[in-house]
């Protein structure tokens, strides 16, 4: 690698996922289909076929979007290594990515991971009945006024900042009304809009604990360890070497806020000059550019651009 790059890896969360994701790159490279058809063993369907067909329903499904997800990163890194891509100096996945970044970073089995992130999503789900809960984008309102429109939108309920995306967006979790009643106050506070988004489940929130306390319990059951590759962590921008501490750094992931504008910048300030998104869809991208522009960002997520950002790496 060029002596003037410093590279990072980032992985997608949900709402990365859609439809058709992998196929070009499943053509190409057999190590594709390869880990997925190890998933599937794993779970007892055919996640390939699922994320190529659908229904786009099923793979929206929390349950179905975390493992598909997982095994759609693992297997692009998996290529990555096999083309001879360059090792980055620090990883980082955006909520469920953390734990792709934790797969490829040698901390956690693969295997193990699929069980786990199954799980997980079917913990997350049954703690919050649908339609109980819900998740929507603030943009254009600063994060501390975010927090307060939360604040006074609560009525006895939970809705709280979820993920700190960017400096322009922060996601906000919790009971379906007082959702709405904070999406009201935001845009009158000022917000460019506030947008309800199409998910399952009120994440990186206070009705996620019951899920967490079952997590925490099954989480003891895998082995983990510190990886070759640091790993930062979304609750608290620590970089934890004891399997233990990364254990309770994913417990609480699930009902504290995603710092990812934090992450990005802890990379900048460790000498990151690349960051490569690595997995479907180029949402992480996006974020990034709207971060620090200053940031050299790449994707990986179809044939062309894999070779592409490798050669410019070399």
């Amino acid at each position: 690698m060029r002596n003037n790059i410093k590279l990072a890896f980032v992985f997608p969360g949900q709402g990365s996922q859609s439809v058709g994701m992998l196929s070009a790159l499943g053509e190409q490279y057999p190590v594709i289909k390869h880990v997925f058809n190890d998933t599937s063993r794993i779970l007892g369907y055919d996640l390939w076929n699922l994320i190529q067909v659908g229904p786009e329903s099923e793979l929206n499904a929390t349950v179905k979007t975390q493992p598909a997800l997982l095994a759609a990163s693992v297997a692009t890194w998996n290529v990555w290594e096999d083309l001879g891509g360059p090792e980055p100096s620090i990883m980082a996945g955006h909520s469920l990515g953390e734990y792709s970044a934790l797969v490829c970073a040698g901390a956690i089995g693969f295997h193990d991971a699929v069980s786990i992130v199954a799980d997980r999503g079917k913990y997350m789900q049954e703690a919050v009945p649908e339609g109980l809960g819900a998740m929507a984008a603030i943009l254009g309102l600063p994060d501390a006024e975010v927090i307060a429109v939360c604040k006074e939108a609560e009525q006895n309920q939970i809705v709280a900042a979820a993920n700190f995306n960017s400096p322009a967006q922060v996601v906000i979790a919790g009971h379906a009304d007082a959702v709405k009643r904070a999406m009201d106050l935001a845009v009158t506070a000022g917000a460019k809009r506030s947008v309800l988004l199409p998910v399952s489940v009120p994440s990186h929130c206070a009705l996620m604990r019951q899920a967490a306390e079952r997590f925490a319990a099954r989480l003891q059951k895998i082995p983990v360890s510190a990886g070759h590759i640091p790993v930062i962590h979304n609750v608290d921008l620590s970089i934890q070497t004891d399997g233990n501490s990364i254990k309770q750094a994913l417990v609480e992931q699930l009902y504290r806020p995603v710092r990812w504008v934090e992450t990005i910048q802890l990379m900048e300030k460790r000498g990151i000059t690349h960051i490569v998104e690595c997995g479907p869809g180029k949402v992480l991208t996006g974020l990034i550019k709207r971060i620090d522009r200053n940031l050299a960002t790449l994707s990986v997520s179809d044939p062309e651009s894999l070779v592409k950002t490798i050669a410019s790496l070399q």
